[in-house]
């Protein structure tokens, strides 16, 4: 048997990797500036979080969600303290796809309405609902086509107003920033336009944050520089620093309701352990902070650059907008300087390293920039 080939594939074969770096089998290092889509928090093979997976799974690796478990509540105590939500719920489930979809049907439940208004260039997973809401037509197929999500332009409240004046949707769906659409920023004051329409209307508000939260930002989610509280909130990729688990946080007007939501694999021994080591690292090692100074330094230093096009992005979610092909730059920065980053669109190098990422890392990083680009 064959694998099913949808993916482009870069030959190189990370096997090894320690805090920003990765290693192939010949033992080439490479900095890595990405982070596997965002993925790895914290760094790899962190100590405490090996430590933290390796004693769980010699105790308990799985059971299912018909008895109690008490690492889902330590989880959610944990994440209500870094967050700012702990008077806000949790559900547990596996990836950041299920966690909209989730969020979608508790607004719906919620609401009685069956619309979602999602917004121009959004990415929010590719299972049915998230894919249904994400603005790509060519990875949403046939039987995911709905006439029950409309788009409007990311930044356009009067665009938003006009359709929340209906009271016909339970929901708007925004990305906290929009990652694959070249890190684009919805701004602070849009932010709390939704935020106010949504009240308005009785329509629930969807921060989807699942590549800019968990500290990425240099706030713990990147909606809370605005200063708002949305009625859902999405995570996953960083949560688990490559364990998958997604969550959805819950506002406490929402009913719990036996059965209304359900997994088999989320929020299990092992997921959680990952999820509460993860948070353990964070407070120890203040990595938003870090995010944060680390994040402001390297987005000054390619703003110096006089030959981009545009740089956007806070903390460690960055966007670089060249001339050219950032795919070919991309390609060279892997093969001739050792330095994994990732791409949106023809032209923006994205990057998305650990939040532990050095300043010595990042002038590693701009001098090879530099080096290539000259």
């Amino acid at each position: 048997m064959e694998l099913f080939n949808v993916y482009s594939l870069y030959p190189v074969e990370p096997v090894r990797g320690c805090g920003s770096r990765v290693y192939d089998a010949a033992g080439n290092e490479y900095l890595d500036l990405y982070g596997g889509h965002a993925v790895i928090s914290i760094g790899h093979a962190h100590p405490h979080y090996v430590e933290a997976l390796a004693r769980q799974v010699a105790r308990l690796g799985f059971y299912s969600n018909s008895v109690e478990n008490s690492l889902q509540q330590r989880l959610a105590e944990l994440l209500g303290r870094a967050s700012g939500y702990d008077d806000y719920r949790l559900f547990l489930c596996n990836s950041g796809a299920e966690a909209n979809e989730n969020a979608l049907k508790l607004a719906s439940f919620h609401t009685g309405r069956d619309r979602v208004l999602a917004f121009s260039k959004a990415f929010h997973g590719r299972t049915s609902g998230a894919v249904a809401a994400t603005d790509n037509p060519t990875i949403v197929a046939p039987f995911n086509r709905t006439d029950k999500v409309t788009f409007v332009p990311l930044g356009d409240l009067e665009a938003v107003g006009a359709e929340l004046a209906s009271r016909r949707y339970a929901a708007v769906l925004v990305e906290g920033i929009q990652g694959v659409a070249g890190i684009r920023e919805p701004s602070d004051d849009f932010l709390r336009g939704l935020r106010r329409l949504c009240t308005e209307t009785g329509t629930q508000l969807i921060l989807d944050e699942i590549q800019s939260g968990y500290g990425r930002t240099g706030r713990f989610f990147a909606h809370q520089q605005a200063g708002i509280r949305p009625d859902l909130v999405t995570t996953a990729k960083g949560m688990g620093n490559g364990f998958p688990i997604g969550g959805v946080l819950i506002a406490p007007h929402f009913e719990a309701r036996a059965g209304m939501l359900g997994t088999t694999f989320g929020g299990n021994h092992l997921a959680c352990a990952a999820a509460i080591a993860v948070l353990e690292v964070f407070e120890r090692e203040n990595l938003v902070a870090n995010a944060a100074s680390v994040g402001a330094y390297l987005l000054a230093e390619l703003r110096r650059i006089p030959s981009l096009r545009e740089v956007r992005g806070r903390g460690l979610m960055i966007g670089i907008e060249i001339d050219g092909s950032a795919a070919e730059l991309r390609r060279r920065l892997l093969f001739e300087q050792r330095i994994f980053t990732g791409g949106a669109g023809a032209s923006t190098v994205r990057l998305l390293p650990a939040l532990g990422l050095t300043q010595a890392d990042a002038d590693r990083f701009l001098n090879a920039f530099n080096t290539l680009l000259r």
